[in-house]
C-alpha cells in the first residue's frame, strides 16, 4: 500500500532524513519510534506532502501511484489521512462545518457525524470553533473524529497519545482501532503511528515497529519488544542491539 524508497528530506536546507526505506502492506499498521529530532514527524509530513519538507531524493509510492511531487489535496483524494500532533486552532469555523466537509469527501451521510461524535464524546463541541479552548484530549478526539468521517485508506498519526490522560487514550485508541479495522481479519486499511511511550499500543495493535534514529531506519521488530528495549537500554542501546542481531 505504501512504499518509501531511498527517501531523503530537507527542511530549511538541513538534511533530516537520509535514504529511508519503508514498505507497508495493505491492512498493516506500523508503530514508529525514535528520540526527539530523529525525523519521525518529518517523515509523516513528507508523505502527506507538506511543502515545507523538501524531497531531496527518493520516491513515495501510494497504492502503486508515485505521489512524490503530488499536491496534498490530491494525496488526500487518493486515500491518505493525517492526524497532527499540534493541529491549529481555527477561530470562527465551527467543528460541525469541518465535519460536514469530511463526510462529503467520503460520501457519508450527516447521521454519521453525530454517531461518531457520540462515540468520541464530542457532541457538545460541534458548535464551537475548531480546537479553540479544547483540552489536549479534546483536540486529539477532534482529529480522530475528522478522520473517521474522511474514512481514508491509509492513516498517518503523529503522537495520538501525547498529552492525553488515560481516559482519553482509551477513547482515542478505541476509535483508531475501529478506523484501522484492527479487529477484522480482512482489513484493508493501513496506518503509521508515531508514539514515544507506546501507550496507544495498549488499544491499537501494530504489526511491527520501526525505530528512526539520526534520520535513518535503525531497527525493525516486534513493537512490544522494541518498547521494552527502549525502556531498559534507551534508544542508543536498542539500536546497538538491533545492529548486533543483524551481524
Amino acid at each position: 500500500m505504501l512504499r518509501i524508497v531511498n527517501l531523503s528530506v530537507e527542511v530549511d536546507g538541513r538534511r533530516i532524513l537520509q535514504n529511508i526505506n519503508l514498505y507497508i502492506k495493505k491492512g498493516e499498521t506500523v508503530a514508529l519510534f525514535g528520540p526527539n529530532g530523529s525525523g519521525k514527524s518529518t517523515l509523516l509530513n513528507a508523505i502527506v506532502g507538506n511543502p515545507t519538507y523538501k524531497i531531496a531524493g527518493g520516491r513515495i509510492i501510494f497504492k502503486k501511484v508515485d505521489i512524490t511531487n503530488m499536491p496534498t489535496d490530491q494525496r488526500v483524494k487518493l486515500g491518505l489521512g493525517m492526524s497532527f500532533q499540534h493541529p491549529p486552532k481555527i477561530s470562527g469555523v465551527k467543528l460541525i462545518d469541518i465535519l460536514r466537509h469530511c463526510a462529503k469527501l467520503s460520501g457519508m451521510g450527516e447521521e454519521k457525524i453525530f454517531e461518531f461524535a457520540e462515540k468520541l464524546r464530542m457532541k457538545e463541541h460541534l458548535s464551537r470553533s475548531v480546537n479553540l479552548g479544547f483540552s489536549g484530549g479534546e483536540v486529539k478526539r477532534s482529529e480522530i473524529l475528522q478522520l473517521l468521517l474522511m474514512n481514508p485508506d491509509f492513516v498517518l498519526l503523529d503522537e495520538p497519545d501525547s498529552g492525553v490522560d488515560l481516559e482519553n487514550i482509551a477513547i482515542v485508541g478505541s476509535a483508531i482501532s475501529e478506523l484501522l479495522q484492527r479487529e477484522r481479519e480482512d482489513r484493508d486499511k493501513g496506518g503509521l503511528i508515531i508514539t514515544h511511550q507506546g501507550h496507544i499500543l495498549d488499544y491499537v495493535s501494530a504489526d511491527y515497529g520501526v525505530i528512526l534514529y539520526k534520520g535513518r531506519v535503525a531497527c525493525v521488530g516486534d513493537p512490544k519488544d522494541i518498547i521494552a528495549q527502549i525502556r531498559k537500554n534507551g534508544y542508543e542501546g536498542c539500536v546497538a542491539r538491533c545492529l548486533k542481531d543483524m551481524e
